[in-house]
């Protein structure tokens, strides 16, 4: 999913200049992780020509990329199905994963990443089947509409949607109802952080786990909350970050008051949230208002395990997979398990 037009391999196109600007992005190579180091070299040509985060360069960021197979496998069932959002919005397309009807297996509910302005579920599909399988589990992954054309006022019903409709079809499903889990990567896991807040307050789904991967959580981080210099100069940059809330506020982010759920790190109240797992690298420009958010939802009562990968970048778990490199196995096995606790089974 990471491959098919997210946010952080669009956001890669600051990668061609990390052998020749390491100095000026302030990245000596000797602070990313050393299994990294390789594979971030190798895209330097394959990311020259990408185009600026813009409005007009949308429809070739949201392109998916031609060497990444997305092709659903044949070994997990699955199903596009169109669900009604409610009125004044329109229905949303949503993937269902590993449904079987007669068990009463746990789900997730999962929202893609792609800044809030690119990516797709279509393309997740592969990837939620891989989860679905080695969890045993089902998994709904909801076809959000993107900024700017929908601001956040819609994507999240979108989502919310989504959620209701896995919760309702709980029974057809083989699903579990105390078992539902929200998750999802950079944009996704702001969406996912989002909807816990939104069923904790509107009392319809109950949660019992939130899986959020560097989730983008903070319209002001590297706008009104300045980072290091060598925090987001490779991967998704502050001038990405300005876009992508921009596009999804429909309005300038960083202003002293944000919408209400809009932002899951302006959000003062954090108790009655379900247990979390956040994992995050050090040279992510997520970093800080990741570790903040583990913190304030383990004092707000919700027990969260927090994972800080030294010298990572944005999206470095699927960089990793893709060289199979042993960080990558690592990560994804840490994950794995969070999930397993959310859902109480035993660690593998």
């Amino acid at each position: 999913e990471w491959l098919g037009g997210g946010a952080a391999i669009a956001a890669m196109a600051a990668l061609p200049r990390m052998a020749q600007a390491q100095a000026a992005n302030g990245v000596p190579e000797s602070m990313i992780h050393p299994e990294l180091r390789p594979i971030l070299r190798q895209f330097t040509s394959t990311f020259a020509k990408m185009p600026a985060w813009t409005v007009a360069n949308l429809p070739e960021l949201r392109k998916p990329f031609a060497f990444a197979d997305f092709t659903p496998l044949t070994t997990v069932p699955f199903e596009r199905r169109v669900i009604p959002v409610g009125k004044p919005h329109p229905d949303v397309p949503i993937y269902v994963i590993n449904a079987k009807p007669g068990t009463n297996r746990p789900a997730i509910l999962h929202t893609h990443g792609g800044g809030y302005v690119t990516g797709s579920a279509e393309t997740s599909v592969r990837q939620m089947q891989e989860l679905a399988a080695k969890l045993d589990c089902v998994v709904v992954t909801v076809e959000y509409r993107l900024a700017p054309e929908t601001t956040y006022a819609g994507s999240m019903e979108d989502n919310y949607a989504g959620l209701k409709w896995l919760h309702a079809n709980a029974e057809s499903l083989g699903v579990d109802r105390s078992r539902i889990a929200v998750m999802g990567e950079s944009a996704g896991g702001g969406h996912a952080a989002i909807l816990a807040l939104l069923a904790r307050d509107r009392g319809e789904v109950p949660l019992c786990f939130q899986c959020l991967i560097y989730p983008m959580l903070d319209d002001r981080t590297g706008i009104t909350r300045k980072v290091q210099p060598w925090v987001g100069a490779l991967g998704w940059t502050p001038a990405q970050n300005r876009f992508g809330w921009e596009s999804f506020l429909g309005a300038m982010p960083g202003r002293a008051k944000a919408p209400k759920y809009a932002v899951p790190a302006r959000m003062t109240d954090l108790k009655g949230l379900p247990p979390a797992f956040i994992g995050v690298g050090t040279l992510d420009l997520f970093c800080d208002e990741d570790v903040d958010y583990a913190q304030r939802l383990n004092n707000a009562g919700a027990q969260t395990e927090l994972v800080v990968v030294p010298g990572a970048i944005h999206g470095f778990d699927m960089i990793a997979l893709m060289s199979k490199a042993k960080l990558g196995y690592w990560f994804e096995g840490v994950k794995l398990n969070a999930l397993r606790r959310g859902f109480g089974l035993p660690a593998a």
